[in-house]
C-alpha cells in the first residue's frame, strides 16, 4: 500500500525539528478547526518593507534624540553624538535623551514581539499581552509594595513590578490548564480575563485606601519613559534578551501550530512545551517592559497587526518586523507626549493610545480579520 505524506507540511515554513514522536507513529486524527488563512508576501515587497521599517526606526531615533523641551538641531545632534563637547545640548543629549531613546527601543522590541508571542499562542489577532495578566500582576505589586512599606520610586518597585507579572502570568497558565483538558488558547485567554479583573479589584482597593500608593500607582499606571536611566535599562535587559532569544526559537513552532495542534504534533511540535515556552516568553518581554516603564498598550496590540499585512503570516517574519515596528511606535509616541505641551509633557502611554486607537480602528475596517 502506498502512503501519502501530509500535504500540509510543506505550507508550514520552517517547521521545528520533530518531537518525542515519529509523524507517522500519529494518530490520524486531525484538528476540526478550521486552518488560518495564510498570508504570504513576494520576497520584493518584503525587501521594500524591511528597507522603509528600517529608514522609519532611523528617523523615529534621531527625532528622538532632537526633539523635546528643548530643541537640538539635527546637525548638531549628529555632531554631539559623534564628539560630545560638554555643551548644555551634550549634556541634555547625553544623560537625558540617549537613555530615554534606548529604553524606548528595548521596550518598543520587547512590547512588539510579546505582542505577536501573544497572538499566535492565542490565535487571535487581536490579543494583546495582557491578556496573560502581566499588567494587571505588575499594577497589583507595586500598589501593594508602595502601601506596606510606603517607599516609591521606579528603582524599588521595579522588582515588585516583574515579580507580580510573573506570578500572574503563572496563575493564568495554573487555571487555564487545570482540569482534564489542556491549556488551550481558548481556555488561557479566559483564564487571563478572570485573572486580571480579579487583581484590578483589589488594586483599586488597596489604591482607595492608601493616599501614598494611589498617588505613586496613578502616575507609573500612565506608562512613560521619563526618568529611565541606564540603570533601570540595565537591570531589565537581561530578561527581555532571554525573552526574544526563546522568541525566535519558537517561531518554526508557532508556525506550525497554527494549522491545528494536531497537524502541530504531526510534524513534531510538542505542543504543550511551546505554549509553556511562549507564555514564559511572554512574561520576560512584557513583564520586564512594563516593570521599567509603566503599562503602555496600543504596541502590543496594533505592532504584529501592522507587521502581518506587511511580510504575511509568516511567524518569523512577524516577530523580526514586529521587533521593528515597535521602538517606532512608541518612540514616535514618545516624541509628540514632549511637543504636546511642551515645556512640560504628556506620559507617552496616553499618547500610544491615542494615536493607536483611530490608526487600529482605520486598519481593520480596511480588512478582513480572520483567526490565526
Amino acid at each position: 500500500m502506498t502512503q501519502v505524506a501530509p500535504t500540509s507540511s510543506a505550507r508550514v515554513p520552517g517547521a521545528g525539528t520533530p518531537g518525542s514522536g515519529s509523524p507517522s507513529k500519529q494518530s490520524a486524527t486531525t484538528d476540526h478547526r478550521p486552518g488560518p488563512k495564510e498570508i504570504h508576501r513576494p520576497g520584493a515587497v518584503r525587501v521594500a518593507a524591511l528597507v522603509g521599517v528600517l529608514v522609519a526606526l532611523a528617523l523615529t531615533v534621531l527625532l528622538s534624540l532632537s526633539l523635546g523641551s528643548k530643541d537640538i538641531p539635527l546637525g548638531e545632534t549628529w555632531r554631539l553624538l559623534l564628539a560630545p563637547d560638554g555643551s548644555q545640548n551634550s549634556v541634555v543629549l547625553q544623560e537625558l535623551r540617549i537613555p530615554r531613546t534606548a529604553m524606548g527601543l528595548i521596550v518598543g522590541v520587547a512590547l512588539g514581539v510579546a505582542g505577536a508571542l501573544m497572538q499566535s499562542l492565542t490565535r487571535n489577532p487581536l490579543a494583546d499581552p495582557g491578556i496573560l495578566g502581566v499588567n494587571a500582576g505588575a499594577s497589583f505589586a507595586v500598589v501593594l509594595a508602595v502601601a506596606l512599606t510606603g517607599i516609591s520610586g521606579i528603582s524599588f518597585y521595579l522588582w515588585f513590578a516583574f515579580a507580580g507579572a510573573a506570578v500572574a502570568s503563572a496563575a493564568v497558565y495554573a487555571l487555564g490548564a487545570s482540569g482534564r483538558s489542556s491549556a488551550t488558547p481558548v481556555r488561557l485567554a479566559l483564564a487571563g480575563v478572570a485573572i486580571s479583573a480579579a487583581l484590578q479589584a483589589l488594586t483599586e482597593a488597596v489604591i482607595l485606601g492608601n493616599q501614598v500608593a494611589f498617588n505613586e500607582f496613578r502616575f507609573w499606571v500612565a506608562g512613560s519613559l521619563e526618568g529611565r536611566g541606564w540603570d533601570v535599562l540595565v537591570l531589565v535587559l537581561p530578561f527581555i534578551v532571554v525573552g526574544l532569544i526563546i522568541a525566535l526559537l519558537l517561531s518554526p513552532s508557532l508556525n506550525a501550530l497554527a494549522l491545528g495542534d494536531d497537524t502541530g504534533k504531526a510534524l513534531g511540535v510538542r505542543v504543550t512545551s511551546t505554549r509553556v515556552f511562549t507564555m514564559i516568553a511572554v512574561t520576560l518581554l512584557a513583564g520586564a517592559a512594563t516593570a521599567a516603564v509603566g503599562p503602555i498598550g496600543f504596541v502590543g496590540l496594533a505592532v504584529p497587526f501592522l507587521a502581518r499585512w506587511l511580510v504575511g503570516t509568516d511567524q518569523r517574519w512577524v516577530t523580526a518586523f514586529s521587533a521593528m515596528l515597535g521602538p517606532v511606535w512608541l518612540l514616535a509616541a514618545d516624541v509628540v507626549s514632549r511637543l504636546l505641551v511642551r515645556p512640560d509633557e504628556v506620559q507617552v502611554g496616553i499618547i500610544a493610545s491615542l494615536i493607536g486607537a483611530p490608526i487600529f480602528v482605520l486598519i481593520v475596517r480596511r480588512k478582513k480579520i480572520a483567526a490565526l
